[in-house]
């Protein structure tokens, strides 16, 4: 993963490393959510791992970081005897979108701020020697 903002400019980038960039996830990770979108249902943890081919908890730990990163819904499925088991299915394409825009868009301020704070504290500091 590049380190800088200029290696991430010159770096070739697919649309998936986006996860990577604003969520921090793992190669795993992009695999789990690959899953869950080519699902045409919504998946248990242990169909999750048979089709990523890993141990259970190890998914299940996957499914956690999708989960905080608003990738992933979770819900409850009943038994009519009792008891429950969860699903987990991809948020839309357009949450996520939304959700990485907004990201952008305060990373962006933020990164504006701090330029013009390093403008303000170095102005004077660095201004050219002149030529006598």
């Amino acid at each position: 993963m590049p380190s800088s903002m200029a290696e991430y400019l010159r770096a070739d980038m697919e649309c998936e490393g986006l996860l990577e960039c604003f969520h921090g996830l793992k190669e795993l990770d992009r695999e789990v959510f690959q899953s869950l979108v080519d699902a045409e249902e919504r998946l248990t943890v242990d169909e999750i791992a048979e089709r990523v081919e890993r141990e259970r908890s190890t998914a299940y730990r996957s499914v956690q970081r999708l989960l905080q990163a608003g990738l992933v819904q979770k819900e409850q499925v009943n038994y009519e005897q009792g008891g429950y088991y969860h699903v987990y299915r991809p948020v839309s394409a357009e949450e996520v979108t939304e959700d990485m825009q907004r990201m952008l868009n305060d990373w962006y301020a933020k990164m504006g701020q701090l330029i013009q704070e390093f403008r303000d504290k170095y102005d004077d500091e660095l201004e050219p020697a002149t030529a006598d």
